[in-house]
C-alpha cells in the first residue's frame, strides 16, 4: 500500500525528522534531537506536532444532534458554538469504534476530528447509521493539523493572532481567525497533557504556518516534536489511544471513561450491550514499576498466582522520571496500592496500581 504524505512532509525532512509508517502515512517519528528532548520541551517550554493525519468529517443538516446523539454516547444536545465535546463512539456490542471530538461551528453544522488509522472505517460507520434530513463528508484531505503544545503556547500564539481569536476555555474554538494572515480553525484542545492549541487551516498554508510558528516560538524554545514524544506525553497524561485502551472489543466504560457515557439519554448504538453487560469485570488502571524494568504493551500481569489482566501501554516516562504503564486488570483489582506483577520478556517484574491521571498541570 502506498503511504500518504501530510502537508508537512518536507518541512519534516528539512528537519531531519525520522520518518516512519503510522496510520497510512510517513511520519516523522522524531527529530535529531530526540524522543527525551521533544518531551520536555513540550513539559516546560513548547513542541510543535504535525497532526494532519487526523481525518475531519462535516455533519450538517437540521438533524444533525439527533444523528450525534444515537452515533456517540456522548450528550449533545446542549452546546454552545465553538465548544468542543470528547466522545467514544460504539459499536452494537459496546465496543469501540473509535474515539473523537466533536466542535459545534454553529447549528447544525459539526466539524468532527477522528483519529487517523480509522478516518475510512469511521466515515464509513457514520453514514451507513445516519437517518434523517444530515448529510456527512470527508473533509479530511482538505486540511492540515498543527498542534502546538507547551507552557508557553500561548505567549507564541499572541506574537500571530490578537487575542480575541485564542479561545480561553479548554475545549472551545475560535472559527474563521487570522493566524499570521493565514485563516485557521484555532482550537484549546490537545493529546499531551500540557496547555495547547490545535490549529486547523487549509493544506495549501499549512507548511507555512507551521514555518510561521517555529520562528514565532524559537526565542521561546520551541521546537518540532515527532510520534515518539507524542506518545510519551500521552501516556504520562494517562490518554487513551485507539487499539491499545480503546477497541472494537473494548467498552468505553472497560477503558474508565464512563463520564462521557450518557446512559440516561434515550438511546445510542450500544447503550443495551453496556446496559447488558453491568458493571464491567475489568477495568482500566495505571501502574508504576517498584521492580527493576520498564513494562510494555501488551504484557501479561499476574496477582494471586494467576493472570489477572493485561497491559495497553507503557514505557519510561521522561517528565516523571519513571517507568509507568496502563493496563486492563479484573476490576477486584483496581485500587490504589494493590502490588501485581509483570511478564516483562520472561521476567517478573513488581508493580503496583498508582492513581491516574500520572501527570497534571
Amino acid at each position: 500500500m502506498e503511504l500518504k504524505r501530510t502537508p508537512l512532509y518536507n518541512a519534516h525532512l528539512r528537519a531531519g525528522g525520522k520518518m516512519v509508517e503510522f496510520g497510512g502515512f510517513e511520519m516523522p517519528v522524531q527529530y535529531k534531537t530526540g524522543v527525551i528532548k521533544e518531551h520536555m520541551a513540550v513539559r516546560t517550554a513548547c513542541g510543535l506536532f504535525d497532526v494532519s493525519h487526523m481525518g475531519e468529517i462535516l455533519l450538517e443538516g437540521p438533524d444533525a444532534v439527533k444523528n450525534l446523539n444515537m452515533l456517540l454516547t456522548n450528550d449533545y444536545t446542549e452546546m454552545d458554538d465553538g465548544q468542543a465535546r470528547y466522545s467514544p463512539m460504539c459499536n452494537e456490542n459496546g465496543g469501540t469504534v473509535d474515539d473523537l471530538i466533536v466542535y459545534k461551528v454553529r447549528d447544525d453544522h459539526y466539524f468532527i476530528v477522528v483519529n487517523a488509522s480509522n478516518r475510512e472505517k469511521d466515515y464509513a460507520w457514520i453514514r451507513a447509521h445516519l437517518s434523517g434530513n444530515v448529510k456527512a463528508s470527508d473533509v479530511s484531505d482538505d486540511y492540515g493539523q498543527i498542534a502546538l503544545q507547551g507552557p508557553v503556547a500561548e505567549k507564541i500564539l499572541k506574537k500571530l493572532t490578537s487575542e480575541e481569536n485564542i479561545p480561553e476555555k479548554n475545549y472551545t474554538a475560535c472559527f474563521d481567525r487570522s493566524v499570521g494572515g493565514i485563516n485557521a480553525i484555532v482550537s484549546r484542545t490537545g493529546y499531551t497533557g500540557s496547555d495547547g492549541f490545535e490549529l486547523y487551516t487549509a493544506a495549501a498554508d499549512t507548511e507555512k504556518l507551521w514555518e510561521l510558528l517555529l520562528r514565532a516560538g524559537e526565542e521561546e524554545g520551541l521546537i518540532p516534536c515527532g510520534l515518539g514524544a507524542r506518545d510519551t506525553l500521552r501516556l504520562e497524561a494517562s490518554m487513551p489511544l485507539y487499539g491499545h485502551e480503546l477497541s472494537d472489543t473494548i467498552s468505553p466504560l472497560t477503558a474508565g471513561l464512563g463520564i462521557f457515557v450518557k446512559m440516561d439519554k434515550p438511546d445510542f448504538i450500544g447503550k443495551a450491550s453496556l446496559e447488558a453487560m453491568g458493571t464491567p469485570k475489568m477495568r482500566r488502571v495505571g501502574l508504576k514499576a517498584v521492580g527493576k524494568g520498564i513494562i510494555r504493551e501488551h504484557q501479561d500481569v499476574y496477582a494471586d498466582g494467576r493472570i489477572i489482566g493485561q497491559t495497553t501501554s507503557g514505557t519510561h516516562c521522561p517528565y516523571l522520571g519513571c517507568p509507568l504503564a496502563m493496563a486492563i486488570l479484573e476490576r477486584d483489582y483496581r485500587k490504589i496500592g494493590t502490588r501485581v506483577e509483570v511478564d516483562v520478556r520472561g521476567r517478573r517484574v513488581e508493580a503496583e496500581v498508582v492513581r491516574m491521571p500520572f501527570y497534571k498541570k
